[in-house]
């Protein structure tokens, strides 16, 4: 691998990271009554988006749909069998009750995750796209579900009527 290879997957993290950071500094400051800070996290936002994609294409990090689903396959998998479980395990030894309930909330989505792109896989393996369907997603832990949610979520219990429709 290249220096600039690596150059690029150091530059994508970054990028992909200060995209979310500051998305969540835009929320807080809408709630706390700053709309026009709130605009200008949201505006850097994008643009760390546009970086981000612009060092992913650079590094061929976008193939094929099939092989976009391996990578995502695998990805899910690394993190519900090694990553999650274990920084989970070391949040219960630290006592960090927090990171402990993050890591949870993130392993059981995961989960969820890889089994909905296996299924997709297994579709396109046919020729097939999958089944047309709406996706919603709990604010509060992640999950995501096929079709409106009834009840709670099961991984938070978050009221149904609280998460968010994925168009």
């Amino acid at each position: 691998m290249t220096k600039s290879v690596d150059n690029l997957k150091t530059a994508f993290a970054g990028e992909s990271m200060a995209n979310r950071r500051y998305l969540a500094f835009a929320k807080k400051a809408d709630q706390e009554g700053f709309p026009q800070i709130a605009r200008l996290f949201r505006a850097a936002a994008a643009a760390e988006t546009v970086h981000g994609l612009n060092h992913l294409r650079a590094m061929d990090g976008v193939k094929s749909t099939a092989e976009n689903l391996d990578v995502a396959i695998a990805g899910e998998n690394y993190e519900v069998v090694t990553m999650y479980p274990t920084m989970h395990g070391e949040a219960q030894m630290e006592g960090d009750k927090r990171a402990e309930k993050s890591f949870a909330y993130a392993l059981e989505t995961e989960k969820v995750h890889e089994r909905l792109y296996r299924q997709a896989k297994e579709m396109l393996g046919k020729g097939k796209d999958i089944e047309e369907k709406t996706y919603y997603v709990c604010p509060v832990c992640g999950f995501t579900h096929e079709g409106p949610v009834d009840g709670k979520c099961p991984v938070c219990a978050t009221p149904a009527e609280k998460f968010e429709k994925i168009v």
